[in-house]
């Protein structure tokens, strides 16, 4: 894997990750950086923080074609985020982040604040505007897993970040903002909710170890040599998928390159499984779970997939129980589910 750095003229960095080294010349670029004040806010009853950037009003939201930022910067076109005529995989720090390197002064507030210490990163898949995990070649579902991988090492160098967190948002009921095929990385100050109790887990026992072991197959999407996807027995959402390492591991950044190839492929099967069930494109929450900062003994990596469509035609909405109370109400049994998915073709 090769890589070029190029520093934008609003000072933040691209990085252009490829099978071969990247030479084209720079071409002319967008817009710069979207300042703000991104802060954070402690909530006394749930006992987490809550992340503000209001300057994210202001992203850009679900342009035409031609003005697509994540394109290539075309003849014609207005200039794009990535000054370039082509590329393989880029990644640039986000015009609007909810995390920065160096935070401005949080206003004041009634409520305990703390600087928003971070990174927040835009992974571009592809050059091509149109696409999925499911139409990207083999090859290019590696390098991208590489990239994961290579972004984790640098942002865990970061002294007051302590998780680091790649995922991918597909579909507009789903918050989209632009279709071109990309992911995101967020990198936080602190250890979020859902990934504390995690780690108190693995810290216990072998979880998702146990369960693939004494795993019904009733609950198996697909597998292979070294990764699996399943619907879990206790999922949250309707068609809810993990995939999962069959080695213990914290992270991609262990993985060998058997595994590397591994988790590609199944990535890209369950999205063409995905798209397949209903015949078009399905709307997910994509999140790499890896080992928060110091949890890298205990911690098992795997992927979760979050969709809130319940069917062909209708969605599932978070109302009273699961945003009032935190318990969720599934429509889809998890068997039925992995039934469906696995007998459809990919």
């Amino acid at each position: 894997m090769h890589l070029r750095t190029h520093r934008k003229l609003d000072g933040r960095r691209l990085l252009l990750y490829g099978r071969a080294g990247h030479t084209l010349p720079a071409l002319q670029e967008g817009s710069g950086a979207g300042g703000g004040r991104p802060h954070l806010r402690w909530h006394p009853l749930r006992g987490e923080w809550t992340a503000y950037a209001p300057h994210r009003q202001d992203r850009t939201f679900l342009p035409p074609t031609e003005f697509c930022p994540l394109c290539p910067t075309r003849p014609q076109r207005a200039p794009t985020e990535i000054p370039f005529s082509d590329f393989e995989v880029a990644v640039f720090e986000n015009r609007f982040p909810a995390f920065v390197r160096d935070p401005l002064e949080a206003p004041d507030t009634a409520a305990p604040i703390q600087p928003a210490v971070g990174v927040c990163e835009v992974v571009v898949y592809t050059s091509r505007h149109e696409g999925s995990a499911a139409s990207l070649s083999q090859d290019r579902r590696e390098l991208l897993v590489r990239v994961w991988s290579e972004r984790y090492r640098e942002l865990y160098r970061l002294e007051r970040v302590q998780f680091v967190m790649p995922f991918e948002n597909r579909g507009e009921i789903v918050g989209v903002t632009l279709h071109h095929p990309h992911g995101q990385i967020y990198a936080y100050p602190f250890v979020p909710p859902v990934l504390q109790r995690e780690s108190e887990a693995f810290r216990k026992a072998p979880v998702l170890r146990d369960l693939l072991r004494d795993l019904d197959p009733t609950y198996v999407v697909t597998e292979n040599e070294a990764s699996i996807a399943i619907v879990p027995p206790f999922a949250r959402f309707p068609y809810e998928v993990w995939i999962i390492p069959k080695r213990v591991q914290p992270g991609p950044w262990t993985f060998e390159t058997g595994e590397v190839t591994a988790f590609a492929r199944i990535w890209g099967d369950v999205v063409s499984r995905y798209d397949a069930l209903f015949g078009r494109p399905f709307p997910y929450v994509m999140v790499l779970h890896a080992a928060p900062r110091g949890e890298e003994s205990s911690f098992h990596f795997h992927a979760e997939f979050y969709s809130p469509q319940r069917s062909a035609d209708r969605l599932k909405y978070l109302a009273g129980t699961e945003l009032g109370a935190g318990t969720f109400t599934v429509d889809v049994l998890p068997e039925d589910a992995a039934r469906a998915l696995r007998d459809t073709r990919s």
